[in-house]
């Protein structure tokens, strides 16, 4: 699906442009030790002409009879950088190019994932996961983000609290205007 380059991006992150903009939906979270939650999502890609995008993402619990633009709790949220290195890889597939994402949380972890983007569809795995003495015990997480049909889909898997990797989060997000 075609689109316009954002006014001002920088050369190096034009892989990730389809990206750029606020993103709203909905969504769930489950895992062996979580119930399973219907969620709401807010993400905003923005940038300032550097060589990188600027990422916030908020979920929200969604409680019962709730319609769209109801918040509720919030579950989580992330902010962090998009960067696209400038080295590419011997072994990078033709049409794709490396990908960073770095991100914090309040909850107290610091995770920079890496991988590949192209086709309007990003895969990550987490190359380094901080936490804080307090934090959760996150061991490896992956991340997967597709432009499909104009909506923005994303899977999110953890390895966490003694389980394998295995899904935590999804969601279904649509470009908003507010």
């Amino acid at each position: 699906m075609p689109f316009p380059i954002p006014g001002g991006l920088a050369p190096e992150v034009y892989p990730l442009a389809w990206l750029v903009g606020r993103w709203e939906g909905a969504g769930v979270v489950v895992y062996p030790t979580i119930p399973e939650a219907r969620v709401r999502q807010e993400i905003l890609v923005d940038h300032d002409g550097g060589p990188y995008l600027r990422w916030s993402s908020t979920l929200w619990l969604a409680e019962e009879g709730e319609g769209e633009g109801d918040r509720g709790i919030v579950w989580s949220t992330e902010s962090g950088y998009w960067r696209v290195p400038p080295e590419r890889p011997a072994d990078t597939p033709d049409g794709k190019d490396p990908v960073e994402l770095l991100l914090i949380d309040p909850a107290g972890h610091l995770t920079l994932y890496a991988g590949i983007v192209g086709g309007g569809r990003i895969d990550l795995a987490s190359d380094l996961i901080a936490r804080t003495p307090d934090a959760a015990e996150v061991n490896a997480a992956t991340r997967l983000y597709g432009l499909v049909d104009g909506a923005l889909l994303w899977a999110w898997d953890i390895a966490a609290f003694g389980e394998p990797l295995q899904s935590y989060a999804s969601a279904r997000l649509t470009r908003s205007e507010r």
